[in-house]
Formats: structure tokens, sequence, C-alpha cells
């Protein structure tokens, strides 16, 4: 026995379809009668106005007035009369009676001399009316006329109608046309209805309308738990669907900013790389933009159907990658410097054995120790004027691979920050964002300086008022006035593309002084290099941070690069 199989519910096309011929039908049916109602009551008052002049015509009459007054048997005269008057004027009936009511004329002959079934008292008072009866030929519309004498009395009565069965022949046969014409717009909006509607079942892949309301309840579920973000461009460019995670990552239509639906990209205020990105024609794959506070990564893919329907966008945070990637790269920059440093300490005591076997101990004492200050001078130095441990940790490390590129890095005499300074300074800046800002700006200062005459860079580091101010200056060629601006923009360098690109390092470093309201600058150093400048706030809600402030002076002292 095959299983019982409840009926699919009906798609959404087919509802439409069944819903809409039933509205025609309705529609036409309620039409028809209501021009059958109002056909029928124009039927019956023509009637009325056709009975009516008959009637007036046949009392008025000299001849039926001579015939009543004169004639002993007015039958004879009247009848053939009443007949003619019957044929020419379309009424059914014509009766000429007397004051009695007896007839004189009737279509049937035998009903001659038989009293007249309907009402004649408004008649005999002088009075023309009308009235529906059942008289000898079924229902009827009549009209009770008088007929006066020279002496201007009441001598006989003439009646004319015309039959209810009459009037409603009349009336059908409007309808019936009536009915045509709505059977034909029936037809044609059956198949008009059967047409929009097959598309309409192309459009919903035949789904009903509850398949529909689930679709779109998983549909707007999965936009919401996403994590990555989705956008949706028309084909003018508006955003057509925004999800919660590119609102999250592009900075829009949160805080009030209101709903971006239906804007145009170029008025999201967003970074001019980034829209132009979204604004190309041709697709773009992995790359790499920044908004206010984030890096993400854009692919964009055109909807075309014949024409350009859209772009689908997807954004994925690349912030935490980039920040790890960074980490990862300083470490690998430390690795490589521990590395060269232990293949010189292995030379260096490989000369101190060797002189202690040629017998030379005291040399081999003052070559050693002589190394030993130079490595601890680099160490005493920062440690003794940066007290905040990322940030000295930061400039040994880059000291180090400055020096395996051949880039001498100097920490200026200037610079200083405080040891109770240092807890303070790290509910501010993140050690995270104080490493991106100044370790890119020393990896981008020891690119521009390597191979200078005299490869070198500048580095300080002090707090100034109510700000930490940071300035990495280099020997190398400087920058060019027309691209100041540029520098800071991604994908900009005077370098060659390296296997992951270039021109991402001073881009961070402007969103991170901008995320933490600071202020960046460009100029040029009296050596002739480039000098970058950030001041970061030192300001919790507003509130300067308590502790020592303003410029510090220390012994000049100059930290060469060289930690061998």
């Amino acid at each position: 026995m095959r299983p019982l199989r409840l009926p699919r519910p009906r798609s959404l096309a087919g509802q439409l379809f069944a819903m809409q011929v039933v509205l025609v039908a309705v529609v036409v049916a309620g039409c028809a009668l209501f021009t059958y109602l109002s056909d029928r009551g124009q039927a019956e008052a023509s009637a009325r106005r056709q009975a009516t002049a008959a009637a007036t015509a046949v009392a008025d009459a000299d001849s039926v007035r001579e015939a009543i007054t004169e004639d002993a048997d007015p039958t004879v005269r009247l009848q053939p009369y009443a007949r003619n008057v019957q044929t020419h004027t379309g009424v059914d009936f014509v009766t000429i009676m007397d004051t009695h009511g007896i007839r004189w004329t009737h279509p049937e002959p035998r009903r001659i001399g038989e009293r007249f079934l309907g009402h004649i008292g408004p008649a005999l008072k002088g009075g023309t009316f009308s009235e529906t009866y059942t008289g000898t030929l079924g229902p009827s519309v009549r009209v009770v006329t008088p007929v006066y004498d020279d002496g201007h009395r009441v001598v006989g009565l003439v009646s004319a109608g015309i039959t209810i069965d009459e009037i409603t022949a009349q009336a059908r046969g409007q309808v019936l046309a009536v009915a045509g014409v709505a059977g034909a717009a029936l037809v044609l909006g059956g198949i008009g209805t059967y047409v929009i509607n097959a598309r309409l079942r192309r459009h919903t892949h035949g789904m009903n309308a509850g398949e529909l309301s689930r679709m779109h309840a998983y549909h707007q579920a999965a936009l919401h738990a996403v994590r990555e973000g989705l956008l949706m461009l028309d084909g003018q460019r508006r955003v057509a669907l925004m999800n919660d995670g590119a609102r999250m990552l592009l900075g829009v239509g949160r805080d009030g900013d209101g709903d971006v639906v239906g804007r145009s990209v170029a008025e999201l205020g967003l970074p001019a790389p980034l829209t132009g990105a979204l604004l190309a024609t041709e697709p773009r794959v992995d790359e790499v933009h920044l908004t206010a506070d984030r890096v993400v990564v854009v692919n964009t893919s055109p909807v075309a159907s014949g024409e350009r329907r859209g772009t689908v966008v997807t954004l994925r945070d690349h912030t935490e990658l980039q920040a790890v990637m960074g980490e990862l790269d300083s470490e690998r920059g430390f690795t490589q410097a521990l590395r060269s440093q232990a293949h010189e300490a292995a030379n260096r005591l490989h000369t101190v054995v060797s002189l202690i076997e040629l017998g030379r101990a005291d040399e081999a004492v003052e070559f050693a120790t002589a190394e030993l200050e130079l490595a601890q001078a680099l160490t005493d130095q920062v440690v003794g004027a940066v007290s905040e441990p990322v940030l000295a940790a930061l400039l040994l490390g880059k000291a180090a691979q400055a020096n395996e590129r051949g880039v001498e890095l100097v920490v200026s005499g200037d610079t200083r920050v405080e040891e109770s300074e240092v807890g303070l300074l790290a509910r501010v800046l993140p050690a995270r964002d104080l490493v991106t800002v100044l370790g890119n700006l020393v990896d981008n200062a020891v690119d521009a300086a390597q191979g200078s005459p005299r490869a070198r860079v500048t580095v300080t580091a002090r707090t100034e008022g109510d700000a930490l101010l940071l300035r990495v200056a280099d020997s190398g060629p400087g920058v060019d006035p027309e691209h100041a601006d540029a520098v800071f923009e991604r994908g900009w360098s005077t370098k060659p593309a390296g296997p992951g690109g270039r021109g991402l390092g001073l881009a961070l470093v402007r969103q991170a002084v901008t995320r933490h309201d600071g202020a960046l600058a460009l100029d040029r150093d009296p050596d002739g290099g480039a000098a970058f400048t950030v001041r970061l706030p030192l300001t919790v809600g507003g509130a300067a941070i308590p502790g020592p402030r303003g410029p510090l002076t220390i012994t000049p002292t100059t930290v060469e690069g060289s930690t061998s």
C-alpha cells in the first residue's frame, strides 16, 4: 500500500492566479447583474412611456370618440383600429372599454365584452395612471386614460400595455450582449493573469508563500550570523544590501548614522582607495584596504545577465592577522639578528681562544672586555632612557636589524620615557599600536637610508606636554613634496613590489594615529632625508594623565646601532 502523501501547497503564483480569476469572475458577474437590473428598470420605464403615448393617442382620436358616442356597437369600428395601433406602436395590447370596465376591444376577440382586469378608478376621475398588473395576458405594465366627449365628460377608457415577458426579453437581450463582452474580458483577463503568473512562477522557482517566507527568515538569520561582511550594490552603485558584518568592518550605519540602504557608495564616507575598489567595473580579488580603524580584504564580483545588474562585495577582517604578521616579522627580524650575533660571537670567541693559545692573554682579556662594553652600552642607554619595556625591546631589536642591513640606528639624546609613566602610557596606548607606529616608521626609514652614503636612522621618543612624541628621521633621499600626502596611502611605495606587496606600513601608521586622535607630520631632516613626527595625546576620557611632563634633558649620548 502506497503511503498517503499530503498535497503540496499550491505555489504563490498558482494562488495569485486562482485569486485573480475569482476576482475577475466576481467583478464580471457583478457588472452583469447591475446591467441586468439597470436595463430592466430602464425597459420598464421605456415601456411605461410607450404605453402612455399609445393610450393617450387612442383616447384623443376623433374616430374613437365618435364610435363610443354614436355607434350602437363600438366594437365594429374600434377593434380593427385597436389592432392597427397595437401593430404600429409595438404595445402588446390596446383595450377600449366603457366607464364600467366592459371591453370593446381586446387582442383576443373572445375576451371582448368581459370586464377589464385592473384598476380604473383614477381614470374615471379624469386622471391618467400606470400600474403593473396581472391580466389575461399575464403580468404587464399598463396605462389607463379617460376618453372625453365634446362636453368634457368621461365616456370611455383606453388601456395600453406591454407584458413583463416582453420587457424581460428586451433586458435579456441587452444583458446577453453585456455578458458576451464580459465573457471576452474574463477570457482575456484569465490569459493575461496566467501569463503574468507563469513569469512569477519562474522568478519564484515555483515556491509557495510559506516557502518564500521561510527562505526570507533563513536569509535574514544568515546575514546576521555571518561575521564576514557582505555588501550588494545595484546597477547605479547604490547599497542594495549590507549585513551587520559589513557595517562593522566599514564603520557605517552605526551610532545613529541611519540606514545606508539606497545610498550611493560615494556617500558612505569611505577612504578613496576603498571607494574606488567598490565602484570598479572589473572584479577585485583579495585586495587589502584600510578603513578608519580596520584592515579589510575586499573581493568584488559583478552580477551581469545581459546587462550589468550590480556588484557583490565580500569583506574579511584582516586587522588581527595584519597585527600578527607585523609581530611575526619583528620576531623573524629578532631571530635573524640573534643568529647573526651568534655567528659574530663565535668569531670573537675563536679570536679570544686564539689569542690565549698564542700566549697573549692580556690582549685576549682586553678584546673581550671591549666587546662586552660596546654591547652593554647600547642596552644600558636604551633601557636607561626608555623604561617602557615594549618600546625598549623594539628599539633594541630594530637596532640589530638595521645593523644587519648596514644601517646605523641612533637613539637621540633627548629620548626619555620615565618609569612612572609606563603604566599610565599602557592605559592610553596599547603595546600593539605602539609597535605598529614606531616599528613601521623605523622599517620605512631603514628602507630609505639603506644604500645612502651615511646610512643612518635617528629615533626620538619622549613625552612632551600631554602627548607622546615619536620622531624617526633617515639619511635617505627624502620625499618629494608632491608626494607628501600620497606616502600615507595604501599601495604607495618607491620600492618594487615584493611577494607580500608594499605600501601598507605608513598607511597602518596613519590609521593607528587617527584612531588615537593623534597627529602625523612629514618634513625634511637637516641631514637631507625624511623625518616623520607623531604626536599621540596621553589622555583618558578627555583628562590628561597625571605625571611628569615636558621635555626632559639627559646627557647627550649617541647610541650606535652596532650590537656585535
